[in-house]
């Protein structure tokens, strides 16, 4: 009997130690020493101070943990509770994340910022409903058509294979509606694809192209936006739910107040990006009159399609649509009317 008291006396002291503390195993493929991971180690620090140690944030940095398919099972089955996924990472489980990322959807920065004010808090509800807190989203600026041949029209899609992350479901067709053939690989995989001929083309950020070294094997971007990219921070509900509502509340508030910043701190960084992306020989080609209108014609079908048949919201495509011709024509009357508010 003194033997099983004993035991129960341990089970019950390990069980307060459990309750009393929580450690958020979150991963993702920024490297250790990116501004991302100086950033979070900040915040797990902050938050660790302001919940009395409470609550700890572990971060696996520089993809240790794997692509976004093996991050997810492990975050099934307990191994980890969270992570920075990209919108293609977490379409499985939540499919209208996808929809800020279609293909040649927004003209500017300025859209895409009108549009996410009215529309983020959708999608931030979309994901709770789905079983995932999200901490906001985070841009990184568009994806730009990125070659070693220049490409400015419709024809010179012609035969290209060009480069599709793996999740993004709702891609493929719009790119095979351009000409193009996809190559679905995980991003680790690229560099050597680049390499190899394995793909033609990719589309990235101009930040992107530099961190991952893909510069070193293109030659050409067409400067205009193809893809907004966008990522956020989720972590698993039925593990953040275990915290203390006061806890949940500062977790929130201090990884919230990170994004924030990432998301105007990631335009800087483009920006700075593009001209080193310039200064090392990269030439920037605009697309031949016409083009544009020419590939938004074949890829908007596509979208709506896909929107029709479920493979994400149509009412809230729709609703994003009409935000985006809202304020076209917001735009189109103050050059017409200056003084106009």
């Amino acid at each position: 009997m003194t033997f099983l008291r004993t035991v129960i006396a341990c089970l019950l002291l390990l069980a307060g130690v459990a309750a009393g503390a929580a450690e958020l195993k979150i991963a993702t493929i920024a490297p250790e020493n990116s501004s991302w991971m100086k950033a979070m180690r900040a915040g797990a620090a902050e938050i660790a101070e302001r919940t009395d140690g409470r609550v700890r944030i572990k971060l696996y940095g520089g993809g240790v943990m794997g692509n976004d398919r093996k991050v997810l099972r492990k975050i099934r089955i307990g191994q980890l509770h969270g992570a920075s996924f990209t919108a293609s990472g977490l379409g499985d489980v939540y499919s209208d994340i996808h929809i800020y990322g279609l293909p040649l959807l927004f003209n500017s920065q300025e859209e895409v910022d009108y549009v996410r004010a009215r529309m983020d808090e959708t999608f931030v509800q979309g994901l709770e409903d789905a079983g995932w807190v999200s901490f906001g989203f985070t841009g990184a600026g568009f994806a730009r058509i990125m070659s070693n041949e220049p490409i400015r029209s419709i024809e010179d899609f012609a035969g290209k294979k060009v480069w599709v992350p793996e999740g993004d479901v709702t891609t493929i067709a719009a790119l095979k509606a351009l000409g193009l053939s996809p190559v679905v690989l995980p991003l680790t995989d690229v560099l050597t694809a680049l390499q190899t001929g394995l793909v033609d083309i990719v589309g990235a950020s101009e930040v992107a192209a530099l961190v991952l070294q893909w510069h070193t094997k293109l030659k050409y971007v067409t400067d205009y936006p193809l893809i907004y990219i966008y990522a956020t921070l989720a972590v698993d509900k039925r593990y953040f739910d275990r915290l203390e509502p006061g806890d949940q509340d500062v977790v929130r508030e201090v990884m919230s107040g990170i994004y924030e910043r990432f998301d105007v701190e990631n335009l800087e960084d483009n920006e700075k990006a593009t001209e080193v992306l310039k200064a090392n020989g990269i030439e920037y080609v605009e697309p031949a009159p016409g083009a544009i209108e020419a590939w938004r014609e074949r890829v908007a079908d596509v979208n709506r399609e896909e929107a029709e048949n479920g493979l994400f919201s149509q009412e809230i495509f729709e609703k994003m649509l009409a935000l985006i011709d809202e304020y076209r024509q917001q735009v189109a009357t103050a050059a017409v009317s200056p003084d106009a508010e």
